[in-house]
């Protein structure tokens, strides 16, 4: 009994600590007092658990500011940006982009890796853990990473870190966590907490995590539109992932019978309709999206017709598409991003017209829209955020760590 009760009292601390944490992260330069207020713990508490996260680097204090009351000026709380580290990655289907990120954030390294000559899974797993520990390498010895997101472009189940399908890689239920652990086994990596989800998924978390300073946006939609299509929805500051972890393959619903064929066997799909792939010609650099991206802008600047018909027909059906997502979720933000968000205009404009369409005659406002600021790093950035996003929730039922066993809860409560 007394082993279970230290152990809740370890629990419970821990969830105390991660939870000023988060408050430190959407409010940098709260005061112990402020902390204590928001959270509803006492001043000694407090004082107590603030005073062990600094001294294990999580927290920093900031010079005193001057109130103009009577007695001792409280002590602004900051996020430590350098010491703790989280490492990111995205699964492409070209190579691995892999980025380190404070706990709030700001890039501290990164590389991008090609898959190289052999495309199986293993080999390709094999390139992300050679990236993953390139990347440790280029940080200073005193930095630590605590957690390592990677997304990837399929459904996911988390808990088990197994990947069900990926269409555009030709991979289907892949133990990854199990294969990435076995990599970075006896590396600086080895024991660092692992979390694999959806590369959408991610992303989404990535635009709730690392935005403090913008409005509650809650429902959150991201749309990522890359040579496949697919979401991640983001419900009560939870992801949405589905009984079987392929929620927000938004990708495969019908927008047109007996439309073109998808990558998935069935026809008339969003991702045959609005992807990339959909866009590209035979000739446009099928094994890369960057040349096959490059020669279609260079298309639409030339003003070919068929390129400006087909990119305008693309931007319509994402406008439907918007508009059912909408109304299935009543959005308070819907993200967009990806390489094909990198038309601009051509793209987005026929878009956000058949949405606002849709919307006035429905006689309501349509939600509102804007592209990802991570621009090309959203996915890897977003990966980053889902590590400290289970970090920092234990609170939550635990997804366990994806190398197919429960290290989470106990890396995390050793870190704290």
């Amino acid at each position: 009994m007394q082993t279970d009760n230290g152990s809740s009292q370890q629990r419970l601390k821990l969830i105390h600590c991660m939870a000023l944490v988060r408050q430190l992260c959407a409010r940098p330069g709260l005061s112990r007092a402020d902390l204590a207020q928001e959270v509803g713990l006492t001043k000694s508490t407090i004082s107590s658990l603030t005073r062990e996260l600094i001294a294990q680097g999580w927290l920093m204090e900031s010079v005193v500011v001057a109130t103009g009351d009577l007695g001792r000026r409280p002590t602004p709380l900051f996020i430590n940006p350098d010491r703790l580290l989280l490492l990111g990655a995205e699964v492409g289907i070209e190579g691995v982009r892999v980025v380190a990120t404070s706990l709030t954030g700001e890039i501290r390294a990164r590389t991008l890796c090609t898959y190289g000559a052999s495309r199986s899974a293993k080999a390709c797993i094999g390139v992300l853990a050679s990236a993953l520990l390139k990347v440790r390498g280029q940080l200073a010895p005193h930095q630590e990473v605590i957690g390592i997101g990677i997304g990837l472009p399929g459904g996911v189940d988390e808990a088990r870190g197994v990947l069900h399908v990926a269409p555009n890689l030709g991979w289907r239920d892949l133990p990854v966590g199990a294969w990435l652990g076995d990599r970075l086994a006896n590396s600086p990596l080895a024991d660092v907490p692992l979390h694999l989800q959806n590369e959408a998924d991610v992303a989404a978390i990535g635009e709730m995590e690392f935005n403090p300073s913008e409005e509650a946006l809650d429902p959150l939609l991201y749309v990522s539109i890359n040579q496949g299509l697919g979401a991640g929805v983001i419900v009560g500051d939870r992801l949405l992932t589905g009984s079987r972890g392929l929620a927000g393959e938004v990708g495969h619903m019908v927008l047109q019978i007996d439309g073109p064929p998808c990558s998935c066997g069935r026809r008339g799909c969003a991702e045959a309709l609005i992807s990339l792939r959909a866009l590209t010609r035979p000739d446009d650099g099928e094994d890369s999206a960057a040349a096959a991206l490059a020669a279609l802008r260079t298309r639409l600047l030339d003003k070919d017709r068929s390129t400006t018909r087909s990119v305008t027909a693309a931007g319509r059906h994402l406008g439907v598409l918007l508009q059912n997502l909408a109304t299935a979720y009543d959005p308070a933000c819907i993200v967009l991003g990806g390489t094909v968000v990198e038309l601009g205009a051509p793209f987005l404009a026929p878009a956000l017209e058949t949405l606002h369409d849709y919307a006035t005659a429905a006689g309501m406002a349509p939600p509102r829209v804007r592209t990802s600021r991570f621009g090309a790093d959203a996915v890897a950035t977003g990966a980053a955020a889902l590590a400290r996003y289970r970090i920092t929730r234990p609170q939550l039922p635990q997804a366990g760590a994806a190398r197919g066993n429960t290290a989470t809860d106990h890396a995390t409560e050793e870190s704290v």
